[in-house]
């Protein structure tokens, strides 16, 4: 019996209603995972609509993309970072209607022992989404110099221990390799004393998240993408005014882009990159500040409390 996996798209409705999907448009998924998202938006697009499905994570893009194909769109699937879908883009001769860009990571993904990602599970210390990338958790932990470990606890896990957990690591590590997930929570609980001090947050969540963003240079990617966004609205601006009779974009005018964030390094990004396009007139809000879940939907999905959805129409 096959398995299918559980996944419960986070702000569907609301990131449905900014999307504002029609019939016949193009909607590019930058990090589809399940397809939750891709699913709603592709019912509505119906047959003459086309989606355009991005993932990192090759087993995750089958699975959306045989459950996207259910709506009758023309559907394309493209294995990798969403940094490089801009480009795929363009390189297709297409232009997108809608782009979502939802930074968390699967159910699945997260309940998968193997990938390394929990710490409530036992598991090799690994954590890339994709898994032909060339450097693992565990490779990080066990080569990194104490001070670039804190510094990367620091900046990616925003943890005031950073220094302390960076310190018992290379501790560690100089008796033994530190390779599972439980060995790596353990280390990291004794330096900072018992989870009862830290609230309902297990102290290692703040290390895990910090070796998952290097992994998978999970910021670099998100701003080489606000990057791509920002170019398209600047190149649709010019062709409003005059300066640019056939831009080159891989965003049409009057594209709704949105995207769901889970922490706080990623929601600044976002924030601060679509309030500089609203401000130079480049862009204009779909959402005035951010929606958040209520009560109701993190009740249904515990996952879904740190989720942010922000959105704008550029080019018009």
């Amino acid at each position: 019996m096959t398995h299918t996996p559980r996944h419960i798209p986070v702000l569907s409705r609301e990131t449905l209603d900014a999307l504002s999907p029609r019939a016949g448009e193009t909607y590019a998924d930058a990090t589809v995972g399940l397809g939750g998202h891709a699913s709603l938006v592709a019912t509505v697009l119906g047959p003459t609509g086309r989606v355009i499905l991005n993932d990192a994570d090759p087993g995750n893009l089958a699975h959306a993309a045989a459950k996207v194909a259910a709506s009758g769109c023309d559907v394309s699937s493209v294995q990798g970072n969403f940094a490089n879908l801009p480009r795929w883009i363009i390189d297709q001769g297409l232009a997108a209607d809608l782009l979502l860009a939802d930074l968390g990571f699967s159910s699945n993904q997260m309940d998968t022992a193997e990938r390394g990602f929990s710490f409530m599970r036992d598991g090799p210390l690994d954590m890339r989404l994709d898994p032909t990338l060339p450097v693992t958790a565990a490779e990080l932990v066990n080569s990194l110099p104490e001070r670039e470990l804190a510094q990367m606890i620091d900046e990616f896990g925003e943890d005031p221990a950073a220094r302390r957990i960076a310190r018992k690591l290379v501790q560690t590590r100089g008796s033994e390799p530190i390779t599972t997930t439980t060995q790596l929570a353990g280390i990291v609980r004794s330096a900072v004393g018992p989870a009862a001090a830290h609230g309902p947050t297990d102290p290692s969540t703040r290390t895990f998240q910090a070796l998952r963003i290097a992994v998978n240079d999970e910021m670099g990617s998100l701003e080489a993408l606000l990057q791509s966004i920002t170019r398209a609205a600047e190149s649709l601006g010019r062709a409003v005014h005059g300066k640019d009779a056939s831009p080159t974009t891989w965003l049409r005018a009057g594209a709704r882009v949105a995207t769901l964030t889970f922490h706080s390094l990623e929601d600044r990004r976002v924030k601060h990159a679509f309030a500089d396009l609203v401000r130079k007139g480049l862009a204009s809000e779909i959402i005035r500040g951010v929606v958040v879940p209520g009560e109701e939907e993190i009740t249904a999905n515990p996952r879904s409390r740190s989720a942010k959805l922000r959105a704008i129409r550029v080019g018009g």
